[in-house]
């Protein structure tokens, strides 16, 4: 069964409609040692429970957005816009 992504500009959609784009990381500074950039591309922490998500709602508004997701019970608990939007042109 699909669960649903509340989007902040379509409101509750299927996740038919996004690309996942993996849990949310800090991003190294851009000088970092390659292996800091090894692990933040290639390693996750998988865990079992709350943790914040990327989704792409390639289906909709396309934009990226951050969700909240239960990953045992795979309910989304809340969604938001990333706090570093690009302006559009």
């Amino acid at each position: 069964m699909s669960f649903r992504i509340p989007c902040p500009n379509c409101g509750p959609r299927p996740t038919g409609e996004f690309r996942f784009g993996g849990e949310t990381l800090r991003r190294p500074e851009s000088k970092a040692a390659d292996r800091d950039w090894v692990q933040y591309f290639y390693s996750r922490r998988n865990l079992a429970g709350e943790q914040t998500e990327w989704w792409y709602h390639k289906f909709g508004c396309r934009r990226w957005l951050i969700a909240s997701r239960d990953t045992i019970t795979n309910s989304v608990t809340a969604s938001r816009w990333p706090q570093h939007q690009s302006t559009e042109s």
